[in-house]
């Protein structure tokens, strides 16, 4: 689930500060940075950058402002880039500090589009066109059309994007030995999954004698359910096209036979009823590792992760992909990604715009490979033809990519050769094209509108809450069609209006 929600998976980095502290303390230093008009010849042109941490820390004696990776960039942009990293836990609001203040730094990274939406209306972001094609051919070659389509506002470009490398997250795994073990078949269809699950919960399939297993894994939030809502057709928090109009999935017919299903499995006990406490890094990946869990939707990266870990305890352990549940309409297939995962803007009085695009241009450029995989014969080398990556040193360099995330870009053949170097056994690219084949796009890929900045937040949540409620039996399923209508009167008609406004004018018009 999530598909719209920029997962950053951020750790602490400083402590909070008081708003007026704030803007002395993080623009000081940079203060100096900001005029490169009149520079002797020779000197590097200076900018100011507000970046993630992405919750990643630096090796001893390195930090944002001291490290080979930045250096790298630097020498081959004749830059002096000052890096600031704000709070994790308060990112966005630091952000939006920072944009009253009178010393605003050249570029802000932000991974929420509805952020970006409200300044550009504001008029207090630098239309970009000019300076990337001038200074912009990487990125130009690089970033497609969709991708640029989304930053972009009365015809004009507002940010450069961050791509999303992959398609899509989920995929469905499970545990072939219990399979054999109980004489069952990989599940095809949304009955045969049903099966499954409810003798995984009941019929001790790991022969130890307990009722200690678990039918179905489900986190909190919905997370990790989405290949059951795509075997109804739906996906949730999507818009989708019915009868040449967009609709939002959370209310369709098609959510409530989905929400349906899971409340069967929830009533009979095959999910267990803690579901709603299940986060990703303890109680859910402990139930994996630990082995009492034989089936669940996976992200296409934890062959290295949980079951890599459940298969080391438990050397019987056999688990394969399986095909997505297709339901009794023929439906199946999880959310896609959206194509941008960040954004780069320069406040509207930054005199330093050029500057900017030529550092991203030569991240997304000439310093990707570096950057994204780390310096050959350093962090990997070629051996045999293959890239062989020295995991000690690729995890003291994991902060590089704060900075290669600032515009990432897709290039399938060095995925692959990065990701084989990773573990051919984990299959991870494997996986990656597993999930694309089977994408329910949302179909609403334009600027957030003005209704969605006010509503959509507190609407998600109370969607969200609704469902699991319904799941669990607190809220009967009949109240789900007079939930919508209360959902409709609470904005969700005036998002749908507007969005129905931009999908039905000419594609070209959009922007």
């Amino acid at each position: 689930m999530g598909k719209n929600k920029k997962r950053w998976l951020l750790a602490s980095a400083a402590a909070a500060t008081g708003a007026a502290c704030f803007a002395v303390v993080v623009w000081s230093p940079f203060s100096a940075k900001r005029e490169n008009d009149g520079k002797p010849p020779g000197e590097k042109e200076k900018i100011s950058i507000v970046i993630s941490s992405l919750g990643i820390s630096f090796p001893p004696g390195m930090n944002e402002n001291n490290n080979p990776y930045l250096d790298y960039i630097e020498k081959n942009t004749n830059l002096d880039i000052g890096v600031f990293l704000p709070p994790i836990e308060s990112y966005e609001e630091k952000l939006n500090i920072m944009m009253t203040s009178s010393k605003l730094p050249d570029m802000l990274h932000t991974g929420n589009e509805v952020w970006l939406a409200s300044y550009v209306r504001q008029g207090k972001l630098k239309p970009l066109d000019e300076e990337i094609n001038k200074y912009g051919s990487a990125l130009k070659q690089k970033i497609p059309k969709e991708a640029w389509d989304q930053v972009t506002y009365n015809g004009h470009i507002y940010a450069i994007p961050s791509l999303n490398e992959v398609k899509g997250i989920e995929l469905m795994y499970v545990r072939k030995d219990w399979l054999d073990r109980l004489g069952l078949k990989p599940p095809r269809t949304l009955d045969e999954y049903y099966e499954v699950i409810r003798a995984f919960a009941t019929r001790d399939p790991d022969g130890n004698g307990k009722n200690d297993t678990t039918g179905l894994l489900v986190t909190e939030n919905l997370g990790r359910a989405a290949p059951f809502f795509g075997a109804f057709g739906t996906q949730l928090n999507q818009w989708l096209e019915r009868d040449g109009r967009l609709v939002y999935s959370n209310v369709l017919p098609e959510t409530k036979e989905a929400v349906a299903f899971l409340h069967k499995l929830y009533e009979e006990k095959l999910i267990e009823p803690d579901f709603p406490l299940n986060r990703i890094q303890n109680l859910y990946y402990d139930k994996i590792v630990s082995g009492t869990v034989g089936l669940f939707s996976a992200t296409w990266y934890d062959t290295r992760g949980p079951i890599a870990q459940n298969k080391s305890r438990d050397p019987r352990a056999l688990w394969i992909p399986l095909e997505y549940p297709t339901g009794p309409g023929g439906a199946k297939g999880v959310y896609s990604t959206n194509p941008v995962r960040g954004y780069n803007v320069v406040p509207e009085s930054s005199p330093n715009a050029a500057s900017v695009v030529k550092m991203l241009n030569f991240i997304a450029g000439e310093g990707h490979r570096n950057l994204k995989l780390g310096f050959e014969n350093e962090v990997w080398s070629l051996q045999n033809g293959k890239m062989v990556t020295d995991f000690e040193k690729h995890n003291l360099s994991l902060y590089r990519g704060m900075y290669s995330s600032l515009a990432d870009v897709v290039d399938p053949d060095m995925e692959k050769r990065r990701l084989d170097s990773l573990g051919e056994s984990f299959n991870l690219y494997d996986n990656q094209k597993r999930i694309e084949a089977n994408l329910i796009p949302n179909k609403f890929d334009g600027l957030p509108t003005p209704s969605m900045a006010t509503y959509m937040s507190k609407l998600t949540a109370s969607m969200q809450e609704t469902f699991i409620k319904m799941i669990v039996g607190v809220t009967p399923l009949d109240e789900f069609d007079a939930y919508v209508e209360r959902w409709k009167r609470d904005g969700l008609d005036a998002i749908t209006r507007e969005v129905n406004e931009w999908y039905l004018r000419p594609a070209s018009d959009r922007r």
